[in-house]
């Protein structure tokens, strides 16, 4: 079942928004479906610097350091939701933090953000299309250039938002926030009642300003080189 998130005073169950995004960024970038074990999930992506993927819903010192010292290929990511000062003390050698303290985020949807999203800047165009559960929306000057993306998946009555990303040449128009408002909008039209997305630092505020909320510390480690694309 999803977790529900109705209201600021009701905090939704953290290891069932887990579940959901471990399930529906699975999902988003068309990795392996989450093999389940006694500590959380794996993840088989199959990607240079991103092979597999540890999710660990309840990190404990013990847990992290036998994962980390039995995973010695570069390219194995763990997720913990707790703060990197905790998590970094308890890795093997060869495992190092990558990018800032991350969030957890939820809202229920449709999302009613802080401030409505304005019309689509003069000289873009948005684009909009949903495959295998997935929907995507891409913004490109009226010459195709790239400004703007990000994509949702489906699963069942939650929805993860992923990769959502503004172009430096092309932020503070509002385009982020019009990427968010699409693909929840097209989310809630599938049934889904509650979203959940893993944020950067640099995302948490745009997020918050449409209608997230932080309900957890997420931090991310990884054995061997810092790809670019986490």
């Amino acid at each position: 079942m999803p977790f529900t998130d109705t209201d600021t005073d009701t905090e939704p169950d953290t290891a069932e928004a887990v579940r959901a995004w471990v399930h529906g960024w699975s999902a988003s970038r068309g990795a392996a479906e989450p093999a389940l074990s006694t500590w959380g999930f794996t993840i088989d992506v199959g990607l240079p610097g991103h092979v597999m993927r540890h999710v660990l819903p309840a990190a404990d010192e013990a847990t992290v350091r036998d994962i980390t010292q039995r995973a010695t290929a570069p390219g194995v990511w763990l997720k913990a939701f707790v703060p990197p000062e905790t998590l970094e003390p308890w890795l093997a050698p060869g495992w190092h933090l990558a990018g800032g303290p991350g969030h957890l985020m939820c809202a229920p949807l449709p999302v009613a953000p802080t401030r409505a999203p304005g019309p689509l800047p003069a000289g873009y165009r948005l684009n909009t299309w949903t495959r295998d559960g997935v929907t995507r929306a891409l913004v490109r000057t009226a010459d195709g250039v790239f400004a703007a993306r990000g994509q949702i998946a489906v699963t069942g009555h939650t929805a993860v938002v992923d990769q959502v990303e503004t172009d430096p040449a092309h932020q503070r128009r509002g385009l982020g926030h019009l990427v968010m408002h699409s693909l929840t909008a097209v989310a809630a039209e599938q049934g889904a009642t509650a979203g959940v997305l893993g944020a950067t630092p640099e995302g948490r505020a745009l997020y918050e300003r449409t209608g997230w909320r932080v309900l957890a510390p997420l931090t991310s480690v990884l054995r061997g080189p810092d790809p670019t694309d986490p």
